[in-house]
């Protein structure tokens, strides 16, 4: 009998998580940000979050715009980057909403100073 391992969290739960966004959901993805062996589950789970808002039949921009800002707020500077290129993966209003956000919080830029010439 083998048992197939599932990583803990899955994208799924993930997702769900970025939708709510409410205090306890904030803790739980805090804690991920923490633990680098949970980043692949971690931007799986944001991919998918943005990927159900493009299918969405109402587009809450500001919802997303929020949850980039909270992200990018929070998110260590290890993972600025990659935050930034799942933004920008798609040209969808949806990923531009949550890019927006993302920006605004400055993670990038405070995770990677401009050098001084």
């Amino acid at each position: 009998m083998s048992a197939q391992h599932t990583p803990f969290p899955d994208r799924e739960t993930v997702a769900d998580k970025f939708s709510t966004l409410n205090e306890a959901d904030q803790s739980f993805l805090a804690l991920l940000f923490e633990n680098p062996q949970q980043d692949e589950c971690l931007l799986e789970g944001l991919q998918l979050y943005l990927e159900r808002a493009t299918e969405a039949r109402f587009l809450n921009s500001l919802k997303l715009e929020r949850s980039g800002e909270w992200t990018g707020l929070h998110a260590p500077a290890r993972l600025q980057i990659r935050l930034m290129e799942a933004a920008r993966s798609s040209q969808h209003p949806a990923y531009a909403a949550f890019r927006t956000g993302l920006t605004r919080s400055g993670g990038l830029e405070r995770a990677y100073p401009k050098a001084a010439v």
